[in-house]
């Protein structure tokens, strides 16, 4: 039991310093405005924007679309919040003073990044009709995901978790 928890330990240490890494060497005041902005338009209004266009785009078609990418929001959304509130993992930028902190957080927690839960799922879902909207929103939801470990705001393995959570959801969804 001992040294699993060590291992654990270990390799939160190493999570922990690959976020001073990132945040110190991406911390020019330009990149951390760029992503700033990435992550405020992954905040939603970027997704509710698609979600409004599309039924105006393709009709009933994109009404479709939208529905299923607001009702995978809404268990995203659920999901998100149980996780947050089990988990209560202090984002990077609380656990040390040697990472700046490049935009405010919508919440206390760090796990899983909501953001990249939302931007993958709606971007599989996106690209699973409209795949010519992959040049847009692929890059878009990567670099979200970049943005919350340049930011100081998550972990790698809350993106990662995000990124899972998110495409589960959204094959799920297109599954059934």
């Amino acid at each position: 039991m001992n040294r699993s928890y060590s291992l654990i330990e270990r390799a939160m240490a190493l999570e922990l310093s690959f976020c001073q890494h990132v945040n110190r060497k991406l911390g020019s005041r330009l990149i951390q405005s760029s992503f700033a902005i990435i992550s405020r338009l992954g905040d939603g209004i970027f997704w509710y924007s698609l979600m409004i266009c599309l039924p105006l785009l393709y009709g009933s078609a994109g009404l479709q679309v939208s529905a299923i990418m607001f009702l995978v929001g809404v268990v995203n959304l659920s999901i998100y919040k149980v996780l947050k509130k089990k988990t209560s993992r202090a984002r990077p930028c609380a656990a040390t003073d040697l990472i700046t902190l490049g935009a405010q957080p919508l919440d206390l927690y760090s796990f899983p990044s909501g953001h990249t839960l939302h931007a993958i799922a709606f971007s599989i879902i996106l690209v699973s009709y409209y795949p010519f909207m992959g040049w847009v929103v692929i890059p878009f939801a990567a670099l979200v995901a970049m943005s919350r470990v340049i930011l100081g705001l998550h972990y790698p393995t809350d993106v990662l978790a995000g990124a899972a959570i998110g495409t589960t959801t959204a094959i799920l969804a297109l599954t059934f």
